[in-house]
């Protein structure tokens, strides 16, 4: 019996000391951006704030905002930084117990998924952020002065992060459904009416409610999604590629 649960145990510790590698890895990196936090809320604030009117900018109406709105965002974005130690503590962990055909695509993916989750957060500040910004901004009525809340701005953006992050995981999804055998490129292929109006009801819920932000995510959203197809008529599915060798 203790024969059987030791091998249990080991996995439960190497999980609790790669999980303590991801803590150890953010934390570093959180203490060494941590001085530079506010210079780093104004870059990522930067996009609105060149759309707010002259003489304007932006404010804090809680008294804590100021001090911890920065490191909040610093936090985050050190956990974003290390996304590529955390998908390698992951990868070691699981490993062990792939096949060699197995392991050949799953490195690939991995770092796939730590660019395009990179990319999308780009494509988020530099294109999505000015557009609606300046959409909302210059909006505003005539006697109503645009004072945006730094806490609130740091809501929203981390929102959109997240959801051009991970929308852009989108052709990794669809390699990861062809190799695993639960669909084909061709059954993708025709259910593409039903994804993009999936990919526009996503970002209906996962943006501001205006059509500029929302069609912004659903059209990459669905772009990237014919990009999965094509990738995956590259891709044998796992039984193929086990009886293969």
């Amino acid at each position: 019996m203790s024969g059987s649960e030791q091998p249990f145990i080991d996995h439960l510790v190497e999980l609790r000391d790669r999980l303590l590698r991801i803590f150890i890895a953010v934390l570093v990196i959180f203490v060494c951006m941590a001085p530079f936090a506010s210079e780093i809320y104004d870059f990522v604030a930067d996009p609105l704030q060149r759309m707010l009117p002259e003489g304007t900018s932006m404010i804090a109406t809680e008294i804590t905002s100021t001090f911890l709105t920065p490191f909040k965002l610093v936090f985050v974005l050190a956990f974003f930084a290390a996304i590529p130690f955390v998908l390698y503590q992951i990868w070691s962990f699981i490993a062990p117990g792939l096949y060699k055909h197995e392991k050949r695509i799953a490195v690939p993916l991995l770092v796939s998924s730590v660019f395009l989750f990179y990319a999308g957060m780009a494509f988020a500040y530099f294109v999505v952020f000015p557009l609606i910004f300046g959409f909302f901004t210059n909006q505003a009525h005539a006697d109503i002065t645009v004072l945006p809340d730094i806490k609130s701005y740091l809501e929203l953006v981390l929102k959109l992060f997240f959801a051009f992050g991970f929308a852009f995981e989108i052709p990794v999804a669809t390699v990861l459904l062809v190799w695993s055998g639960a669909v084909n490129p061709d059954q993708l292929a025709r259910k593409r009416p039903y994804v993009i109006v999936g990919c526009f009801v996503i970002g209906m819920l996962m943006t501001p409610p205006d059509m500029i932000s929302q069609t912004l995510l659903a059209v990459p959203m669905w772009l990237l999604f014919e990009l999965g197809i094509i990738f995956g008529r590259m891709v044998k599915p796992k039984e193929a590629a086990t009886g293969a060798e």
